[in-house]
C-alpha cells in the first residue's frame, strides 16, 4: 500500500465519481426500459395468512436477532432524539405526528430486511451486511423513486399536522410540555385536534400502505417497472380489503407499543414487521 500524491488521489476520485454516475444512469435507463412491465397476478388471502406473516416474520427476527438488533438499534436513537428536540424548541405540536411517521418511511428504512428475508427464504446464509445487496438490485432505481415518494407523503403529513393544530390549538406554541398536554386532552379544542388529526393521519398511512406494501417488496424480488409495483400494491390491497385492514391495524398496534416504551421496543417492533411484510407479499403476489 503506497501513499500517492495529488494528482493520483484527485485523478482516483474523478474515475470513481464518473464510475457512480455511469451507474446511476444505467439505473434510470433500466427504470424506464422496464416501465409498463407486465402485471403479476394478485392473490386474495384471509385473515389467518396475516397472522401467518406475523409469525414468519417473527422467526425471520428470531434467527437474525444479533444482525437486525444491530440494525434497528437506529431506530430507537432516532425515536429519542425527535422526542428530545421537540420537548426542547417549538416542534413540540409535531412529536406525534413526527413518531407516527415510522407508519408511513418504516417500509423504505425496512428494505434491507426483505432482502435477509428472501435470501433465507432460498437457504442462503445471511448477516446484517447482506442488506446493502439491495443496492445491486436490477430496480434500485424505482425502489430509490419509491422512497422518495414516501418521504415526500410523510412530510406532506408533517404539513398536514401542522395545519390542524394551527386551526385547533395554535398558532401560539406550547409554553411547556405539561401544558400541551393539558390543551390537548382537557380543551375542547385540543380534542378537536385528536380527532381530525387521527383522521387525517390514518388516511396517509393507508396510502402510504397502499403504495408499498407490496411495491418494494415486489421490485426486490423482480426486474419490474416502478408503475407495475405501485398498481400492483394498490390491487392488492383494493382485492383483500378485510385482510389488509388487520394488517394495517396489527402494523399501527405494534409500532405504538414499539414507541410507548421509549422508542426501545422499535429495535424489536420494526424487524419483525418488516420480515412479515416480505411473507404477507410472498402470500399477495403470485
Amino acid at each position: 500500500m503506497t501513499i500517492r500524491n495529488p494528482i493520483e488521489w484527485s485523478g482516483a476520485q474523478i474515475a470513481s465519481a464518473a464510475h457512480a454516475a455511469n451507474q446511476i444512469g444505467n439505473a434510470v435507463h433500466h427504470m424506464q426500459d422496464t416501465a409498463h412491465s407486465p402485471a403479476p397476478a394478485v392473490r386474495r388471502i384471509s385473515g389467518s395468512d396475516v397472522w401467518q406473516s406475523l409469525r414468519e416474520g417473527f422467526a425471520d427476527f428470531q434467527a437474525y436477532r444479533s444482525d437486525v438488533i444491530f440494525l434497528c438499534a437506529t431506530y430507537a436513537l432516532v425515536g429519542l432524539v425527535l422526542a428530545r428536540l421537540a420537548f426542547g424548541t417549538a416542534l413540540l405540536p409535531l412529536l406525534f405526528p413526527l413518531a407516527s411517521g415510522f407508519a408511513i418511511i418504516g417500509p423504505l428504512a425496512a428494505v434491507g430486511l426483505y432482502e435477509m428475508s428472501r435470501m433465507r427464504e432460498k437457504g442462503a446464509e445471511v448477516g446484517w451486511a447482506n442488506v446493502f445487496d439491495v443496492l445491486k438490485a436490477p430496480a434500485i432505481a424505482g425502489i430509490a423513486a419509491l422512497g422518495m415518494i414516501l418521504i415526500a407523503v410523510f412530510l406532506l403529513w408533517l404539513a398536514a399536522a401542522w395545519i390542524i393544530f394551527d386551526n385547533t390549538l395554535g398558532p401560539t406554541v406550547p409554553a411547556s410540555p405539561d401544558a400541551f398536554l393539558r390543551d390537548v386532552f382537557l380543551t375542547p379544542d385540543g380534542q378537536t385536534m385528536i380527532v381530525v388529526g387521527m383522521g387525517v393521519g390514518f388516511l396517509f398511512a393507508l396510502l402510504a400502505m397502499m403504495l408499498s406494501v407490496v411495491s418494494f417488496p415486489l421490485l426486490l424480488d423482480r426486474d419490474t417497472g416502478l408503475d407495475t409495483a405501485i398498481k400492483t400494491s394498490f390491487r392488492a390491497v383494493l382485492a383483500n380489503p378485510g385482510p389488509m385492514a388487520l394488517w394495517g391495524f396489527l402494523v399501527a398496534a405494534i409500532l405504538l407499543v414499539g414507541m410507548a416504551v421509549v422508542f426501545v421496543g422499535l429495535v424489536v417492533a420494526v424487524p419483525v414487521l418488516g420480515h412479515a411484510t416480505w411473507h404477507l407479499y410472498r402470500k399477495l403476489v403470485a
